[in-house]
């Protein structure tokens, strides 16, 4: 039986054919995705090391299996171990409290002394160094405009090691080593490589704006841990998922999996465990600070997209039509409610307390509401909390020397000088012959390589996404966008460059997936790979010395003025 071309079925010539969407962006790269078996786009094996690899390292084919599933692990376990290093070494120096801190840590310690944070003494910082001990906690509440999620944490450390320091930091230095772990792992399955999983969490361990966080009491770090720890159990979630709809769908005579359209628009799911973990971490992540509910919403659509996407996979002829019917209504409720749940039980100091501030205020101020029947004063005192914060946060339009504008994240236009100091010669590491003083600082900005590449990385994944159809590049473009784009909102509140803090990690998978892509397709010819791994071995090494060159200023290691100067690469850095 001959086919038939399209012309004579239609009765008239193809050019007179309007061409499809596909056809129309072949002309800016839009190609389609090489056939596959069903089962393998359902869920995609993990690329493994040519045999040309092993065969040269004399290892054999069962062994050669054994050392992949054990550098799954250990690739990651390394990488996280120097991480850990960098960011532990010396952690409680300089021994001051810096920038933000002032408020952090002893919010943290009041939280977990008594349950709410207390109203400090001015100039209470320095009798905090001499000695802790001798400092009593304040029993007068304190007005806090954040959540208590992040400084029940930071007071985790400071229980564990004391109220200095090194007690107040350590947890974000564990949070931040962590995440590099994470990181790596996150990255194999987004891309089935332990190779490019484990670049991206090497660039995160690099990262200087990631690197400071780490070793500072600020909240952000702590908002990032939770955001990307959702972001990979949602990753999971959708691997389950798929993994489920593969296991019911039919298979030939020859085993080989068949898309079956009743299968697709009909299953349960049922029971979505990593879903309902994601759930409980983003609302941990609101219960850090409040921009956690934009990544919240935008997990949200991202999660619901790749429900569509693995029922059209399968086979469903109206695959939103299948989602809104059997999907919509647990993704809402394994989520919202159980983050909104999570967040209030957060408060749970300030609940069973009575001594928080506004705690009293339904009994006292609010005692005329008409709303005083329905819901218990605690819950009418917090709603009256969270109203006066939102209005102070939208309000803060106050002017900070470092302050800086959304835009200019991307480019480090404007980072933060946490601490500063310049000893003089002889003292405080300012070495005894210079011939002027030092400059000892601890500078919130990224490794400038990484995020510059990370510029021309961020094109190349929204150009992946639109025209190549690739749902990894749109997660990592979704993970950006929810930890950046609100703060576009909000262009006149006062902002800084560490909130970026949260999507380095999303940047970080954009540059690993842009190196992949320089490293060439499988299949390519050794010329093409040997100069593709010439030029991503060049930026990564690029990386590594950028941060090495610029780890005085990450640390406040005390360093000649010339020197400091040197590394103030642009004039808004100083």
């Amino acid at each position: 039986m001959t086919s038939t071309a399209p012309e004579a079925v239609h009765g008239q010539d193809a050019p007179d054919q309007q061409p499809g969407w596909p056809q129309r962006l072949r002309r800016f790269g839009y190609a389609p995705g090489a056939a596959t078996g069903l089962r393998e786009r359902l869920v995609p094996p993990y690329t493994r090391p040519s045999p040309r690899v092993w065969a040269v390292l004399g290892v054999r084919e069962a062994a050669a299996e054994r050392a992949e599933r054990v550098l799954a692990w250990a690739g990651p376990l390394l990488v996280a171990l120097v991480a850990g290093v960098l960011r532990f070494w010396h952690l409680g120096s300089p021994k001051a409290v810096i920038f933000d801190e002032t408020y952090y840590a002893k919010d943290a310690w009041a939280l977990v002394r008594q349950g709410y944070e207390g109203a400090w003494p001015k100039d209470i910082d320095k009798s905090i160094l001499a000695d802790p001990g001798a400092v009593p906690v304040p029993t007068e509440a304190g007005y806090v405009v954040h959540p208590p999620v992040g400084k029940w944490v930071i007071g985790l450390g400071e229980q564990l090691f004391g109220f200095d320091p090194f007690g107040w930091r350590f947890m974000t230095a564990l949070l931040g080593t962590l995440s590099v772990l994470m990181l790596c792992r996150i990255g194999r399955r987004l891309f089935r490589s332990t190779f490019l999983g484990c670049l991206a969490g090497a660039l995160l361990a690099v990262d200087g704006l990631h690197f400071v966080m780490s070793r500072t009491a600020l909240l952000d770090l702590v908002l990032m841990f939770f955001v990307l720890a959702a972001f990979g159990a949602l990753l999971l979630d959708r691997d389950w998922s798929r993994r489920r709809l593969a296991a019911a769908l039919p298979e030939d005579e020859e085993g080989v999996l068949r898309p079956d359209a009743r299968v697709a628009e009909d299953l349960r799911l049922g029971w979505r465990p990593w879903r309902i973990a994601a759930g409980l971490l983003l609302g941990l992540a609101c219960g850090t600070k409040w921009n956690g509910l934009y990544i919240l919403a935008a997990f949200c659509v991202m999660a619901v997209l790749w429900d569509v996407g693995a029922r059209r996979t399968a086979g469903a002829v109206q695959p939103y039509r299948a989602v809104l019917r059997r999907d919509l209504l647990p993704a809402f409720v394994s989520t919202v409610p159980l983050a909104i749940a999570t967040y209030v039980a957060t408060w749970t100091g300030w609940i069973v307390t009575s001594g928080g501030y506004y705690r009293d205020w339904a009994e006292k101020d609010g005692r005329g509401s008409s709303w005083s029947w329905l819901f218990p004063d605690w819950w009418r005192s917090l709603w009256h909390y969270e109203n006066q914060v939102y209005e102070f946060h939208v309000n803060l339009t106050s002017g900070h020397t470092y302050q800086s504008n959304p835009w200019s994240w991307i480019v480090l236009g404007r980072p933060v000088s946490y601490f500063y100091e310049d000893p003089a010669p002889g003292t405080d590491g300012c070495p005894a012959d210079a011939t002027e003083k030092c400059a000892r600082e601890v500078l919130a900005i990224g490794t400038p390589v990484l995020w510059w590449a990370a510029c021309f990385a961020l094109l190349y994944v929204l150009w992946r996404w639109v025209f190549k159809r690739d749902w990894r590049a749109g997660a990592i473009a979704c993970g950006v966008a929810a930890g950046w784009a609100p703060w576009f909102l909000y262009q006149e509140r006062t902002i800084f460059l560490f909130y970026a803090v949260v999507f380095v990690p999303f940047l970080c998978l954009a540059v690993a997936l842009m190196i992949g892509a320089l490293l060439g397709p499988p299949g390519s010819d050794e010329r093409r790979r040997t100069i593709g791994a010439v030029g991503a071995g060049v930026l990564v090494l690029l990386v590594v010395w950028n941060f090495i060159y610029f780890w005085p200023i990450y640390t406040g290691t005390s360093i000649p003025m010339d020197e400091w100067r040197g590394r103030m690469w642009l004039d808004t850095w100083v």
